[in-house]
Order: structure tokens, then C-alpha cells, then sequence
């Protein structure tokens, strides 16, 4: 078993990083970063095996495809705290000429960045394609991919997800954020999307389901759980469900922080929250 608290320090500098990062520009998405944060520290520190060296080939390594691009705090965060690069470039958020864009491109080659993801709805295929590229070149290990719940309105999504079961995409595992909101209010206010377990399980994918995905062991049971599903036939996926805004009270569980930076008042309120544990940059 992990060292629980470590990772729960180090998911509480990822939220401070993620609430400075958006508030120093007054821009950015705060909302879902925070409430992936035990997300992306539970890939990252615990489950993913990757090179130390970035690598765009990504021969002989995990790869993870963030399709949500527009979470890109959470995702800066903890590439810089896992050594991807310096964590002092976090003061570079969507400044001009910044490696840190506020929807993740590759022209500047921050290492970790695979895909451009501002555009929603593309990344699952990208995502295949380099898992097939895996098949090919008989490399074992798995591509990770991260989407909105609110995403899957993108119809491109289903001729993925199509497309993985059809070919058998057994090295793949995609997770779905299921916060219930989205840029203008609940998903099932703006365009409900029904049972996501049965629909993904009528495209032939394997699903499992973390309720508690905001609880950092959890998380990392979802995911090494997935892990043991691969190589079986048919793609992963991991339907996990977490707060919007988790961590900071009055963030949670409401669509307006979605792409909203706090003010000062506001800063201080949600650090006072999540208190130092790292080191602030």
C-alpha cells in the first residue's frame, strides 16, 4: 500500500499550485483541476511507469493522453512535481511565450505534453492510435487517457470508442471525470447523456466504477484494478467520480468555477484550505 500520507501532502500542493497558477494571470480553469487532483498524483506517482528522460516516442513507457486539455493546472502541477520540468516555470502560466499554455500544445516542447488539447473530444483518438503503434511494435505497455464527463457530448468520442472494442484495443484505459458539470451548468441540464456504464458496456468496453474519486487510496485501487483488466480483449474504462472543486468549500459541486480564477480574498480563503506541504514555488 502507498504511503497515503505523502500522496495526500502531495495532492494538497497540487491544489496550491493549481489555485496560484490560475489566479496570478486571473485566468484559467480551476474547477476540474482540483477535483482531478488525486487523480493525476495517483498516475503519476503510484501507478504509471514512465521514463525519467521525456521521450515523444514513448517506446518501452506508459503514455497518458489528457483529452480535457483545459485542465491543464492540474496536469502542469504535478508533471513539474514529478520532474518533468522545473517547478518554478509554474510562474509562466499562460503568460506569452510561456511553455504553460492554458490548453497544452507541443510546438515548445514541454516535456510530458504529447497532444494538443484544447480542442475537445479528440483525444481518445489519438490515444488509440498510439496504443495500436504499441501492438506494432511489441511494446506491452498501456496508453492512459483522461475525459469530461460534459466531453462525451463530442460525437467523435463514440466512433473512438467504436473503433477501440471493434479492434480489440486491449492496452488502453480511459477514465472519465463524471463531476456532473460542465462550461454552462450540470451535464444533465445541458444535454443529459444517460447511463454511462451501460453505453460504454453496449460498445463492448470493460468499465469499473471509483464513486470515490477524491480519496487518493481509492483512486489508486480504480486504477491498478484496470490495469488487471487490460490484455484481455477489449479497451478499460474507468467511470470515476469526483467533485468540481474539490478541496476548496466554496468551489465544490457548482459549474461556476469551472473556468473562473479567484480574486485575492478568495485566494487566501482556499489556501488557508490547503495548507503548504511541498513547498510553494
Amino acid at each position: 500500500m502507498p504511503h497515503t500520507k505523502e500522496l495526500e501532502d502531495f495532492v494538497t500542493q497540487v491544489r496550491r499550485d493549481i489555485l496560484r497558477q490560475v489566479h496570478k494571470v486571473n485566468s484559467g480553469h480551476p474547477g476540474g483541476s482540483l477535483g482531478c487532483a488525486e487523480f493525476f498524483t495517483a498516475l503519476y506517482q503510484e501507478v504509471m511507469d514512465y521514463k525519467s528522460d521525456f521521450d515523444m516516442n514513448g517506446i518501452g513507457e506508459d503514455l497518458f493522453f489528457l483529452s480535457n486539455g483545459h485542465i491543464s493546472p492540474v496536469f502542469y502541477s504535478v508533471l513539474a512535481r514529478s520532474g518533468f520540468f522545473p517547478v518554478e516555470e509554474l510562474n509562466t502560466f499562460r503568460l506569452i511565450n510561456s511553455r504553460l499554455q492554458g490548453h497544452p500544445t507541443t510546438h515548445e516542447g514541454l516535456p510530458g505534453i504529447r497532444i494538443a488539447s484544447g480542442s475537445l473530444g479528440q483525444g481518445l483518438s489519438v490515444a488509440i492510435g498510439a496504443a495500436e503503434a504499441k501492438k506494432l511494435n511489441k511494446d506491452s505497455h498501456i496508453v492512459y487517457t483522461l475525459h469530461g464527463d460534459g466531453e462525451l457530448q463530442e460525437g467523435q468520442n463514440w466512433e473512438a470508442i467504436m473503433y477501440a472494442a471493434g479492434n480489440k484495443i486491449d492496452n488502453l484505459i480511459s477514465t472519465v471525470d463524471v463531476n456532473g458539470q460542465q462550461i454552462d451548468g450540470a451535464t444533465d441540464q445541458v444535454l443529459p447523456m444517460g447511463n454511462l456504464k451501460a453505453k460504454f458496456e453496449a460498445f463492448g468496453w470493460d468499465v469499473l466504477e471509483v464513486k470515490e474519486g477524491n480519496d487518493i487510496t481509492k483512486v489508486i485501487e480504480g486504477l491498478n484494478e484496470a490495469k488487471s483488466r487490460t490484455g484481455k480483449g477489449k479497451p478499460v474504462c474507468i467511470l470515476l467520480t469526483t467533485v468540481m472543486g474539490h478541496g476548496v468549500d466554496f468551489m465544490m459541486h457548482t459549474h461556476k468555477w469551472h473556468g473562473v480564477a479567484p480574486n485575492d480574498e478568495q485566494l487566501e480563503n482556499a489556501l488557508a484550505q490547503n495548507p503548504e506541504t511541498l513547498g510553494d514555488y
